[in-house]
């Protein structure tokens, strides 16, 4: 499978996407230990130039300050043009007006982008729900039939290639 229409921005999930999620109580940013995804930093070096690329997240208990600061740690603010959360769009994943407010605040096409997230139920349905084409990031190799995914990948390293 692979992603079939034009491509102007990458919306990517964040934790256990791009940072992984080692569920500690409170903000990532403070966490001891904060780590990439293995594979991610190589995908988004070669996919940043090319796409607009934003990081979107319902974390609990993160705003955009608090995801950025975490993704400063492992130096992955880089990679991204635009950062988003929950607190300040006012709805979480998987509610496609999540997705939406982020298309329209930034005048994108929906089919025009690519949401990147590793759980099914909250970053693919409720984007393709909202429009958008999807990549299922699925490390785990969890057992389902993911109709709603465009795609599906089991390493990061892989991201590239279904994209271009």
């Amino acid at each position: 499978m692979a992603i079939s229409k034009p491509i102007h921005a990458l919306i990517f999930d964040w934790g256990d996407t791009i940072m992984r999620d080692f569920a500690i109580p409170g903000p990532m940013s403070r966490w001891d230990k904060v780590q990439w995804i293995p594979g991610v930093e190589d995908a988004l070096k070669l996919l940043f130039g090319k796409y607009l690329c934003i990081i979107a997240t319902s974390a609990e208990h993160s705003g955009t300050d608090e995801m950025m600061a975490a993704l400063k740690r492992v130096g992955a603010e880089k990679y991204f043009h635009h950062f988003y959360s929950s607190k300040e769009l006012g709805y979480k994943k998987p509610d496609p007006r999540f997705f939406s407010a982020i298309i329209n605040q930034l005048n994108l096409v929906p089919e025009n982008c690519v949401m990147i997230g590793n759980s099914y139920e909250k970053d693919i349905i409720g984007a393709k729900s909202a429009g958008l084409q999807t990549v299922l990031f699925d490390e785990n190799e969890e057992e389902g039939n993911f109709t709603d995914a465009d795609a599906v990948i089991r390493h990061m390293d892989k991201l590239a290639e279904v994209i271009q």
